[in-house]
C-alpha cells in the first residue's frame, strides 16, 4: 500500500509571497547567510498540522474530516508580520491578524487527522510561522530576525485549508529542496 507525506496548511497568496520575497532578499547578504539552507518562496506556507506518512486507504476519511474542519471555520484576516527563530536552527516570518482563528483552524486540522486515525505528535502551543531558512547546527540568527522585526506585510484573507504533499528532496543533490503539491483544498466557512 502506498502512502503520502502530508501536512495541513494555509498558503499565502502570490502578492504576499512577492512582498515577503523582496523583504527577505537583503538577508541573503548578511554574514552567515551562506551557511543557511533557504526555503523556496513557492513553498512558503503556514503549517497547521504535520500528518506524516498517510496510507492511501485513510485519505477518504481524512478528506471528509478536513472538509468539515474548513467549513466550521470562518475566513479570517491575515498578513505576514515580523520574524523569529527556533533554537538557532530555523528562521521564520510570523503572522498577524486573525491569529485566534488561525490557531482554531490548526486545532481542528489536528483533531481531524486524529479522528481519521493518524497518530499525531503531542499537541504543543501553535506558533504561526512561515519557515524561511534552516541551519544544520545552532546559529546566531539575531541579525536576521532584527531585519524582519519591522516587516508588516499586506493584509489578505485566510480563506482556504490546504492539504499538501511533501515530496522530499533527493539525497546528496546540493541545493535540492522539498517540493510541495496541494492535493486538496477546501474553502473556509459555509
Amino acid at each position: 500500500m502506498s502512502s503520502q507525506r502530508l501536512f495541513a496548511a494555509v498558503l499565502p497568496p502570490a502578492p504576499a509571497v512577492a512582498e515577503l520575497r523582496r523583504a527577505v532578499a537583503p538577508l541573503h547578504e548578511l554574514p552567515g547567510a551562506r551557511d543557511l539552507r533557504w526555503t523556496a518562496p513557492e513553498g512558503w506556507h503556514y503549517t497547521l498540522a504535520f500528518l506524516g506518512e498517510v496510507d492511501e486507504d485513510v485519505l477518504p476519511e481524512l478528506y471528509g474530516r478536513m472538509e468539515r474542519a474548513a467549513h466550521r471555520t470562518e475566513p479570517f484576516p491575515l498578513r505576514v508580520h515580523g520574524g523569529g527563530r527556533f533554537d538557532g536552527r530555523a528562521l521564520w516570518a510570523g503572522a498577524a491578524g486573525g491569529l485566534d482563528t488561525l490557531r482554531l483552524l490548526a486545532e481542528r486540522a489536528d483533531a481531524a487527522a486524529r479522528r481519521a486515525g493518524l497518530p499525531m505528535e503531542e499537541h504543543r502551543r501553535y506558533t504561526p510561522h512561515l519557515t524561511l531558512a534552516r541551519s544544520r547546527t545552532p546559529a546566531d540568527l539575531t541579525a536576521f530576525t532584527a531585519v524582519l522585526d519591522g516587516f508588516e506585510g499586506q493584509h489578505w484573507e485566510g480563506g482556504e485549508l490546504s492539504l499538501v504533499r511533501s515530496n522530499l528532496p533527493v539525497a546528496g543533490v546540493p541545493g535540492e529542496q522539498p517540493r510541495y503539491e496541494v492535493t486538496r483544498a477546501w474553502p473556509l466557512g459555509r
